[in-house]
């Protein structure tokens, strides 16, 4: 299988993880904010992704599924791609934006099988990747990802400003069809029939590799920084248009924010820059070594966080995009990072639980970020929470940077190119 077509296939079954994942998270908190939800309550809605954090107690039933005629990966991976985009059309015909409960089950539903979808397609990745196509794998599958979420965030956002809720939900039903075409055409080579043993011995057996846990201290923080700075971000988005809405019915000023311009500053800016970070991101982290990459991008991480609070002190359109588009650039390249590191420390036989482990850490800790993020901004405002959440992300560098493996297996030394 030629490189092409393994990012081809990786890149198409990313980007249906990050679709809806993209409209619950970037478009859905802009609304929410429109509607009045109050802030504690929006960062809470971010538990309906409690699936990806708890993904790994069934990572080893995932990775002891058999099926040689469909293929050990596709069978997991096309009926929950194809449950999604049924969820997706039901919600469209069912429900509105003031339906909460009809929402929060189709999120979570949702949740459940992109989250499931994942586990086999990180340990197809594992699979059919090399060691040093994992770099530009992984930057594709952060810019997959991020791609999928800027469609179903920011354009989704103009799809529903223009045409509505139904509109909005079908186009992403139809996109996350689409994306099903590659993994239905791939053919897996045969494996041997996985090893049947319970879960909590598969996962027992994971943990209890040498090293393993010291090493998970960096996935469990280094993200935790840019969550709690872009759960935080849609809303206040949403709170500039409202203002400047409300000057505009008093006459005061012609408004120059739009739902439109929030979608173009999530949506177009996030998904080129995004894109771009995630690709440098993958294509450097071979040339600088797994731990000088995760230092080198997660310091500039920092510096784009903590450049948020510039936008809130001097506020403008201009301001917005320029901050949209250096947080995108710098997330993308130190998410390929940590991907790549994570990649390296699993196992080939037990490559979906290795890597879901590591990513559930990553979850974990990004999920209790934006859990707490609305309380932080209720207590201490905008501004200072962008610099706390800059302080979370220089934290995690420092971490990476004490980080000493106890066992060779783990020491972040996969060869430079």
């Amino acid at each position: 299988m030629t490189t092409g077509k393994k990012l081809l296939l990786l890149g198409s079954l990313y980007l249906a993880q990050g679709l809806p994942f993209g409209f619950f998270t970037v478009a859905l908190p802009v609304l929410l904010r429109e509607q009045g939800m109050s802030l504690p309550l929006i960062g809470l809605t971010h538990l309906l992704s409690l699936p990806w954090a708890l993904k790994f107690a069934w990572a080893p039933f995932v990775d002891g599924v058999h099926a040689p005629r469909l293929g050990r990966r596709r069978a997991v991976i096309v009926p929950l791609q194809l449950a999604s985009s049924a969820v997706l059309a039901a919600l469209a015909l069912a429900a509105t934006p003031g339906a909460v409960w009809p929402l929060a089950v189709a999120v979570l539903l949702v949740n459940v099988c992109a989250a499931t979808q994942d586990i086999a397609t990180d340990a197809l990745a594992v699979e059919v990747l090399g060691v040093h196509e994992r770099g530009l794998g992984n930057g594709l599958q952060v810019g997959g990802y991020r791609t999928g979420m800027i469609l179903g965030g920011g354009f989704m956002l103009g799809v529903f400003d223009r045409a509505g809720w139904t509109a909005a939900f079908l186009s992403m039903s139809v996109l996350l069809l689409a994306t099903t075409v590659p993994i239905l055409a791939h053919r897996e080579p045969p494996r041997a029939t996985p090893v049947k043993s319970g879960a909590l011995e598969v996962l027992g057996a994971a943990l209890a590799r040498p090293g393993l846990r010291r090493w998970l201290a960096v996935p469990a923080v280094f993200k935790i920084g840019e969550w709690a700075a872009s759960a935080m971000l849609k809303p206040y988005l949403a709170d500039q248009l409202l203002a400047a809405r409300r000057l505009a019915n008093q006459g005061l000023a012609d408004p120059k924010l739009s739902m439109g311009d929030i979608g173009k500053i999530l949506g177009y800016v996030g998904f080129g820059c995004g894109l771009f970070g995630a690709v440098i991101g993958g294509l450097w982290t071979p040339w600088l070594g797994r731990r000088r990459a995760l230092l080198v991008f997660g310091a500039l991480q920092t510096l784009a966080i903590a450049s948020i609070s510039l936008a809130v002190e001097f506020p403008s359109v201009q301001m917005f995009y320029a901050i949209s588009a250096v947080e995108h650039v710098t997330s993308g390249m130190a998410t390929a990072a940590l991907f790549t590191a994570m990649m390296d420390f699993c196992r080939p036989e037990h490559a979906g639980t290795d890597y879901t482990i590591q990513a559930s850490v990553v979850v974990i800790g990004s999920s209790i970020a934006t859990a707490l993020s609305g309380f932080s901004v209720d207590a201490i405002g905008y501004s200072p929470h962008f610099f706390l959440a800059a302080g979370l992300s220089l934290a995690a560098v420092l971490v990476v940077l004490a980080y000493r493996p106890s066992d060779p297996s783990f020491a972040l030394v996969a060869p430079r190119r």
